[in-house]
């Protein structure tokens, strides 16, 4: 299988920030935490490379710190909604009958809703905070695997080789498992990596909010929000933690897109 260009593009983009977020005590060049009141607001230079916040933070460090929370939250975010959804998805698509019913129902509930609109309800209903958020995801985020996995079953459910291992009188627990479970794998998989840069992208927007991580965390959307009151003096601020988001997130994004390019060419 020839490698995708966006697809190794993107893998390089995520492996750069895992390092970065490994090894950023080893990367800051200050105590991303430290106020310095002779420092405060420093444009970029020599000593702090993309400047200082308004009570004299390095922000090259704090937005080196961020990318820990960043993943923490995109990575960790998804894995709930990813096991309810597939498990819903996959057991209404091939069973059918009341089961399915029950279950897209549930589904055409909650769709016609944002989805940030409901997680910020969600979140504003349990209080601020990561956990609130990972809840928050948990109840809405199921839907799309919920329907990818469906759809997946629906199909594979009348393939030979489920057939065939029915008629051998396999269950129905290890024919999920064993055969449903694997061939649907590709496609959750493509949709978890864009879903990993929304749950990015919506953390950050809480915390800009304020309703997600709080200050004076290192948190990309809580240094957008601090830096927007100095955006016309202090670009900097916001600058440098936007940069860093939209990198990670096409990061994840070359990545669905290049997976789905190359198992399209590959059926």
């Amino acid at each position: 299988m020839k490698l995708s260009p966006m697809f190794v593009t993107g893998v390089a983009l995520v492996v750069l920030w895992c390092v970065i977020a490994l090894v950023a005590p080893k990367l800051a060049t200050h105590d991303p935490y430290a106020i310095d009141f002779a420092a405060i607001l420093q444009p970029p230079g020599a000593e702090h490379w993309f400047g200082t916040d308004n009570v004299g933070r390095d922000t090259y460090s704090r937005v080196i710190f961020g990318a820990r929370l960043a993943l923490y939250i995109g990575l960790l975010g998804v894995i709930a909604p990813m096991l309810i959804g597939m498990t819903v998805g996959l057991v209404a698509g091939y069973f059918g009958g009341w089961i399915d019913v029950v279950a897209m129902r549930l589904v055409d509930i909650t769709v016609p809703f944002p989805f940030f609109v409901l997680v910020l309800s969600i979140v504003a209903v349990l209080g601020p905070g990561i956990e609130n958020y990972f809840i928050a995801l948990a109840l809405v985020g199921w839907v799309g695997y919920a329907r990818l996995a469906r759809a997946e079953a629906l199909v594979l459910r009348r393939a030979e080789f489920v057939l065939a291992a029915r008629t051998m009188g396999f269950s129905s627990g290890y024919i999920l498992l064993r055969h449903v479970l694997p061939n649907s794998l590709s496609s959750i998989v493509v949709y978890l990596m864009t879903d990993v840069t929304l749950v990015i992208l919506f953390g950050a927007a809480l915390g800009f909010l304020g309703m997600g991580v709080s200050p004076p965390a290192a948190e990309w959307g809580v240094m957008i929000a601090e830096g927007q009151t100095y955006i016309s003096s202090a670009w900097w601020i916001s600058f440098f933690p936007g940069l860093a988001m939209v990198l990670i997130g096409v990061g994840f994004a070359l990545i669905g897109d290049g997976l789905a390019r190359m198992l399209r060419i590959e059926r």
